[in-house]
């Protein structure tokens, strides 16, 4: 187990509480390499490049014969589900000053309940300028009715009502400053300045090292940070080839993608386009590089569960610290296919990696990911890897280090 590899993933976790923050995160690690921001000016014929778009990222290093070789591609994606401001928040209930929120995705609800909350977000100003922010200390808190006053919650199970019972709450002061004044506070702005705000909380508490055996990291946003690590390293790490290496992490996944940065809009494609037109690739030429490229879409799997074993198809369900998820779906929910399938164990192989196969159970449909649209869009041959994890969609999840590290490896060997 590699100390700075572990270091560089809990230090990524931590400084990246909105999909824009890791981004920026990621931004400063592409130019320290010498990647060279095209996000706005034209893309010219340099060795590695990057753009970004808001809470998205497309980088690049250039290769020799493209035309030939194509491209080789590892998708992943930076957003996470969890709960938003919303645009007017401030509340007063009973001593308490509160905050509305909006459910963004599917979170495990329960998991924020009682934990010490950040919130971090940007700011678009008049100037046209963006600022990121985010609190410093723990500022908010959902707390959950004592059991005293909900005597069955044990048996019957936890019931929430989404609108009523996750508004948070941040002070108790009779006179407190607004949700806007404190954001100005946050950002150095005057109020007047800020035009619109995007916040969202956050679990404070850092990414850990767990486990007797130090065998796992806790964190939150593991799906799909722990991917945006392992495929931003591997580009970082690898030799330049014959085909142009490509990493593209895309926000708002976990809402279907649908969206100008997302994997169902244009920026893949049309960023691809361009770095072919900069090596003196037509039209006709880029279709038929399309056709010569492969894709890896990095996205977590579903470990085996210790306790609910049963939720599983325990033949085809991948174990913690045994390896990164070869993830399957007929109904193409997954876009991994036979070739697919055999590039990614070629790459495992060549990387020394085990690797596991992840298939659900015909009674418990599978989520989806970016990878079978990336296929749809632009007809390129892709697979969908995962690590193995527990909790996702929680505050806080889990995964093990040495699938992390080894997904990481497969996926230098196969941009190689």
């Amino acid at each position: 187990m590699s100390k700075q590899k572990v270091e560089s993933i809990l230090s990524q976790l931590d400084s990246s509480p909105t999909p824009r923050h890791l981004v920026a995160y990621l931004t400063a690690k592409l130019l320290q390499a010498n990647f060279v921001d095209y996000s706005n000016q034209e893309i010219q014929n340099s060795q590695s490049g990057f753009i970004a778009r808001a809470g998205s990222l497309v980088a690049w290093k250039n290769g020799k014969q493209t035309s030939k070789n194509g491209f080789r591609i590892v998708g992943a994606h930076t957003d996470s589900p969890g709960l938003r401001i919303k645009p007017n928040p401030d509340g007063r209930r009973f001593g308490f000053n509160t905050l509305q929120v909006e459910i963004y995705g599917s979170p495990l609800l329960n998991s924020w309940l009682d934990r010490d909350l950040g919130i971090a977000g940007h700011v678009v100003l008049k100037s046209g300028a963006i600022k990121l922010f985010r609190s410093v200390a723990s500022v908010a808190r959902i707390s959950q009715l004592a059991v005293h006053l909900d005597r069955e919650v044990n048996e019957r199970g936890l019931i929430l009502d989404k609108h009523l019972h996750l508004s948070p709450a941040w002070s108790s002061a009779q006179k407190a400053p607004s949700f806007l004044t404190w954001v100005a506070q946050q950002t150095k702005c005057t109020i007047r300045d800020i035009v619109q705000i995007d916040a969202q909380l956050f679990d404070t508490h850092n990414a850990a090292v767990v486990g007797a055996d130090s065998s796992f990291i806790a964190s939150g946003r593991l799906d799909n940070q722990a991917s945006c690590w392992a495929a931003i390293s591997a580009l970082l790490e690898s030799r330049s080839g014959a085909a142009t290496q490509v990493v593209a992490l895309f926000d708002h996944e976990e809402v279907g993608s649908e969206s100008a940065t997302g994997a169902a809009g244009p920026l893949l494609e049309h960023s691809l386009e361009q770095i072919a037109a900069v090596q003196g690739i037509s039209r006709t030429g880029f279709l038929e590089t399309l056709s010569n490229s492969s894709c890896i879409s990095a996205d977590n799997a579903h470990a085996v569960h210790h306790n609910y074993p049963e939720r599983h198809d325990l033949s085809h369900g991948p174990i913690i610290n045994q390896g990164p998820a070869l993830k399957l779906n007929s109904n193409q929910r997954y876009a991994t296919s036979s070739t697919s399938a055999a590039m990614f164990i070629s790459a495992c192989s060549k990387a020394k990696v085990k690797h596991q196969v992840f298939v659900s159970r015909n009674n418990m449909p599978c989520g989806s990911t970016i990878g079978p649209i990336t296929a749809t869009r632009l007809g390129i041959d892709t697979v969908d890897v995962g690590v193995p994890q527990l909790s996702m969609h929680s505050a806080r999840e889990v995964c093990g280090v040495n699938d992390l590290i080894s997904l990481q490896l497969a996926l230098k060997a196969y941009l190689n």
